[in-house]
């Protein structure tokens, strides 16, 4: 297959007057820190676009169910993903006797609070549709741990995952001995990753960051795009208490000469992205500035988009996902993949319009704002801090028209919980709190105390049990005919939505 082609209706007068009003519109960028242009190479092709994936169930024969229990047990023995030593040693040390197996396909680098796997997922859709075969590595997962490293848009089937488990642990082992401290659960699943990719082999790998970027495991690649998505506060034990400082650790991912696709940020946020790229000279895009959300309408099943990307001007784009935040990581994702392709920099044109949009058609993200049920509608999402409850309260607010919303949150112990309740507070009529199966799930009742506090007293319900806490907000969606246009949100923590959409029956 040939390398993507540019539009014919392309030209390089100025932008149209609506993108402009983009620009004028922006208040939170200083233009003269950008590198405008962006840049990087173009791919050999050899498979089709991704199909699309589920999330997939257990493994239907015993006995692979069985060995991929005894893997996630092994990986289930050694550190957490919340329990960190910042450094890059370890997978160093592991992608060494491995032989680099990182460096042999190019990649596109993720980091940001909110929005990375929905962006990635984009990406992949994009690369998919031009013909590149792609390996994605993202986290959490939602159900099933082989989820986080897929090929071709679909997670690896769970025998694949055995075997690259099993492939690597000689060296894991080997590795763990010579480290003052064993390789990580996320470290293991990056290595894997990374060897499973060159093993495929992929054209392209897209791959989000686990927790920061300076010292995250990822962070051994040498990306030619990185990209950057909204950033906010969250994991701020770790990464530091305000955006400047989070937007110093991510800006770790950003490489000499390395393209960078800067998502819409807070000022200081923004202008330590843009220090960084200038001392490794890297090229920046800015959304809001180079590229951006033109044009947004919803539509059924989603929303109807026109784009501007760093080559030109994308219209009529399907995107079957709900709110303006995923108009928003579109936009970033477009730009990421024209930048991967040289768009905009090392050649004239744009991608080729009709492949967009069927790529941006087959986009799916499970978790995020996924309707689950209906009668009462039940809509599934993973938000965890405030930014991401506030951008799915917002989409949820524009998409559906329910006259009443009852909340089910389960939340991790180790986020801003208050935040979160207070960002929801005002469309939810109700809310059942309740927890996850985990050791990180914060307890029902200390949950409920914070939310008597937004919510007050005879709006709040407590139900340990999770799917007690489902039946008993159904139950209150459904308890009177005026309010038939009733509706439930679960949300909180990936974790209590993948234990949700069990229980609600998909798989």
């Amino acid at each position: 297959m040939s390398e993507p082609r540019p539009s014919d209706r392309h030209d390089d007068s100025d932008p149209d007057e609506t993108f402009a009003e983009i620009v004028d519109e922006e208040t939170q960028r200083d233009p003269d820190l950008a590198v405008i242009e962006a840049g990087s190479r173009t791919l050999r092709t050899r498979s089709g676009p991704p199909q699309g994936d589920e999330v997939p169930a257990r493994p239907a024969d015993p006995e692979v169910d069985k060995a991929l229990r005894a893997v996630e047990q092994e990986l289930a023995g050694r550190w957490g993903e919340t329990k960190l030593e910042p450094s890059v040693a370890r997978i160093a040390a592991l992608m060494d006797v491995l032989g680099e197996p990182q460096r042999a396909y190019p990649s596109i680098h993720i980091t940001g609070t909110n929005g990375k796997t929905s962006t990635a997922r984009m990406i992949e859709a994009l690369l998919g549709a031009f013909d590149l075969r792609t390996g994605r590595y993202t986290s959490p997962h939602v159900q099933s741990i082989t989820e986080r490293i897929s090929l071709d848009g679909s997670p690896i089937d769970p025998e694949r995952f055995i075997e690259a488990y099993q492939d690597i642990k000689p060296y894991i082992e080997m590795v763990d001995a010579q480290q003052p401290y064993r390789l990580s659960f996320f470290e293991v699943l990056t290595g894997m990753a990374y060897a499973a990719f060159a093993d495929a082999p992929v054209d392209v790998a897209v791959v989000e960051v686990g927790m920061g970027g300076s010292w995250d495991a990822t962070n051994v690649i040498d990306s030619s795009v990185a990209v950057v998505t909204p950033i906010s506060l969250d994991h701020t034990d770790r990464l530091g208490t305000t955006p400047a400082e989070i937007a110093g650790e991510k800006s770790g991912i950003i490489k000499q000469g390395a393209t960078v696709i800067l998502a819409q940020q807070p000022v200081d946020a923004a202008q330590v992205m843009l220090k960084k790229a200038v001392e490794v000279d890297a090229t920046v895009a800015r959304e809001g500035m180079e590229f951006g959300v033109v044009h947004r309408e919803i539509a059924v099943g989603g929303q109807l988009l026109t784009l501007r990307g760093l080559g030109g001007e994308y219209e009529e784009i399907f995107l079957p996902l709900y709110g303006a935040h995923q108009a928003h990581n579109a936009a970033v994702a477009l730009s990421a993949v024209e930048a991967f392709f040289g768009i905009g920099a090392e050649r004239p044109g744009s991608l080729d319009a009709d492949t967009v949009r069927r790529a941006f058609a087959s986009v799916i993200s499970p978790g995020r704002l996924e309707v689950v049920r209906s009668s009462p509608t039940v809509v599934l999402d993973a938000a965890h801090n405030p930014a991401g409850a506030r951008a799915t309260a917002d989409g949820l607010s524009e998409a559906f028209g329910f006259s009443r919303l009852i909340g089910v949150v389960g939340a991790s112990g180790d986020k801003d919980v208050k935040g979160l309740l207070e960002a929801f507070e005002p469309i939810f009529a109700e809310v059942v709190v309740t927890q996850n199966s985990t050791a990180r799930a914060m307890d029902a009742d200390a949950l409920a105390a914070v939310a008597v506090e937004v919510f007050g007293e005879d709006r709040v319900q407590v139900e340990p049990r999770l799917d007690d806490a489902l039946e008993a907000a159904i139950t209150l969606a459904e308890e009177e005919d005026e309010y038939a246009g009733a509706g439930v949100l679960v949300t909180g923590s990936v974790i209590t939505v993948g234990e949700a959409r069990l229980l609600l029956g998909r798989r």
